[in-house]
């Protein structure tokens, strides 16, 4: 049995960046998947590195909203209906947080951690020289109807009088100058130059190239199935192919944590918010920039090298089947705003699930059960955005040193805490 310095479970983005900025200071890593390194939901999402992305999903009047798309499948928010007991239990402690108080202190949390995650980003991809088609274009919110346009203006106010984060306002007639590739007659945009985007699975191609070259083991098809400890440390982990030993471990396991909670002795506020998306060659009229539907919850992403239309979000269980409804709701979205929605051949059809937490709000800290456990889990639909500062926060933890932000807000703590 081979001895590791550090095993992290769970081969996506969180994990890789884990093991990227472990790697950096000192450690010997293996990690430990339960199918393919860098695929699942790290694989084929959008690509959006968004600081632009400060509000939680708990905002006020948005469990209104997701009551009424209990009743149509076709809407971009569907919530299946259910009397799974951990799921309503779930969907009551969200309830409770979609309130102004609540609201501002996930966001305050979330842009602290965005700020630093895309600052760590550019020194790591131009630092590294890694090709994974970053561009800093900025996002474009892209609103069908101008009365859902102008009602944005409360919100920029509001997120550039806390947060300094704001996006500046382009009219429907202003919108076709300035992206050519939408059509006209729409109700308007904001624009935020702050964002950048990337191909993530190319970005995590050259993460496992570099780390292979550093001599990281890669343990794939391996599913833990223990946690073999002693006196509150843990020495190895079971898995469908033998054991892992290694002085510290990182759970990184993003929607499947909650299936490891009798291990870390922890309830996990997990559940899992299944995305889709279509990746295809660029259109003949390729928008320049990123765009999201807000009034459709859709997006599209010009990659250099292909294009991608996804989102949705969808809870439904770990239901894997690929709902070609779903899929289609993509392409109809797309069609009302740009004047080439998508191309042929489709070259993939995905879905993936995104950890969701009940205050939007990522676990990045040492499990209390053990000395040498860490979490990093829960990241929502900000998981490629905030891979970086979790890798460094994680590093910078394991090594005793300081953190680069206050970890409060992200602590295990809070889950003991009042229920809402």
């Amino acid at each position: 049995m081979s001895e590791h310095q550090t095993v992290i479970i769970g081969g996506g983005v969180i994990g890789t960046l884990c093991g990227w900025y472990l790697t950096q200071s000192g450690h010997r890593v293996t990690i430990v998947d339960r199918g393919v390194c860098g695929a699942a939901c790290s694989k084929s999402n959008c690509g959006y590195i968004s600081p632009s992305h400060v509000l939680p999903l708990t905002v006020p009047g948005v469990v209104w909203k997701s009551l009424k798309s209990m009743m149509s499948g076709d809407s971009p928010f569907y919530v299946k209906p259910t009397l799974n007991p951990e799921r309503l239990g779930w969907f009551l402690k969200f309830a409770r947080r979609c309130n102004e108080r609540d609201m501002l202190e996930a966001a305050q949390v979330l842009h602290e951690l965005l700020q630093a995650s895309t600052r760590l980003y550019e020194e790591l991809i131009h630092g590294e020289r890694l090709a994974c088609e970053w561009r800093k274009d900025g996002l474009l919110f892209v609103y069908q109807h101008e009365r859902e346009y102008e009602e944005y203006e409360k919100t920029n106010r509001m997120t550039q009088e806390r947060f300094g984060v704001s996006a500046r306002p382009l009219s429907g007639t202003e919108l076709v100058e300035f992206e050519p590739a939408l059509k006209s007659g729409l109700g308007g945009a904001w624009y935020f130059d702050c964002d950048a985007h990337l191909r993530p699975d190319r970005l995590l191609a050259e993460l496992r190239s570099r780390l292979d070259r550093l001599g990281t083991r890669f343990v794939e098809q391996a599913e833990v199935t223990e946690f073999i400890s002693e006196g509150g440390t843990v020495r190895s982990v079971r898995t469908s192919q033998g054991e892992i030993a290694g002085n510290r471990f990182v759970v990184a396991t993003g929607a499947w944590t909650p299936f490891l909670n009798q291990h870390l002795g922890l309830k996990i506020p997990i559940q899992p918010g299944k995305g889709y998306s279509l990746t295809m060659p660029r259109p003949r009229i390729c928008p320049k920039y990123p765009l999201i539907f807000e009034e459709h919850r859709v997006a599209i992403t010009p990659f250099d090298s292909g294009y991608r239309i996804g989102s949705t979000m969808e809870f439904a269980g770990y239901d894997d089947t690929l709902n070609e409804r779903r899929l289609s709701l993509l392409r109809r979205s797309a069609e009302i705003y740009l004047r080439e929605p998508y191309t042929e051949p489709i070259e993939e059809r995905w879905f993936g699930w995104r950890p969701m937490t009940w205050d939007s709000k990522p676990l990045i800290d040492r499990v209390p059960k053990y000395a040498n456990v860490w979490l990093a889990a829960g990241h929502n639909m900000l998981g490629l955005s905030l891979g970086a500062v979790t890798g460094k926060l994680i590093a910078q933890m394991i090594n005793g040193e300081p953190t680069l932000l206050d970890t409060r807000g992200v602590s295990v703590a809070r889950l003991s805490r009042r229920s809402a």
